[in-house]
């Protein structure tokens, strides 16, 4: 198993774009450490948007792959992210529970009741912070649905901050979103013993009270490109 922080900005995996991504990062890197003769093998578990930061987990071998990846189709995974959103929620804290129909083509949206096309999509999340007329909400998924918290916190009328795709009124400079991934609660695929992986909070987070250190790794791939191939 190895954990990652994910830039915004950086593919989870090679797609049709041909760009770069951590996947092949993480496997030159593995090679060059261990001095492994051939290919490294490395497989996806799970998955981040392109915009979204935060850590990510592969699997060293096919055994463990196959056991995380069925750890996150069961839901037992606990996944918890940060988000900034639009606006003032009026609840400090609360629970969502939606019905998402998933449209490849178009932005998923949510429906009025469970249908043959709809999957149920749960999470609870908690005001941490308000500034001006943004704020910093701590998220806990209990399902795991396509763009799941982007598209319900846009429904109940906080989209995700540079979210142009779910209701953002503008981008990003770097068509990032403000969503990471904070932290996994998982269970170790060989020592089955429930293990914490968390990401250090990116610098340049853009929320003036929780920027990161600039020890962080920064939190936009196109900052960490000089880092990497210099």
């Amino acid at each position: 198993m190895l954990g990652l922080y994910k830039p915004a900005g950086l593919l989870v995996q090679a797609d049709q774009t041909g760009e770069l991504s951590l996947l092949e990062l993480a496997k030159d890197w593995l090679k060059e450490r261990y001095r492994k003769p051939g290919q490294v093998f490395l497989a996806l578990v799970h998955r981040l948007d392109r915009p979204v930061a935060g850590v990510i987990l592969y699997g060293r071998t096919s055994k463990a792959a196959q056991r995380l990846s069925e750890q996150f189709r069961t839901g037992t995974v606990q996944k918890q992210y940060l988000a900034i959103l639009h606006g003032r929620l009026k609840e400090p804290s609360g629970r969502l529970i939606h019905f998402i129909e998933r449209r490849p083509e178009r932005s998923s949206r949510i429906l009025p009741k469970a249908t043959d096309q709809t999957q149920e999509a749960r999470l609870t999340y908690r005001v941490l912070d308000t500034f001006r007329s943004k704020s910093l909400v701590e998220i806990q998924l209990e399902t795991g649905r396509h763009h799941q918290i982007r598209i319900q916190m846009a429904h109940i009328g906080h989209p995700v901050v540079g979210d142009l795709r779910y209701g953002a009124p503008a981008p990003l400079p770097q068509k990032q979103i403000a969503l990471m991934a904070k932290k996994l609660l998982i269970v170790h695929p060989t020592l089955k013993e429930e293990i914490s992986i968390e990401s250090p909070l990116p610098f340049g987070w853009p929320w003036p009270h929780e920027a990161g250190s600039p020890e962080a790794p920064p939190w936009n791939w196109v900052e960490l490109i000089p880092l990497i191939f210099h």
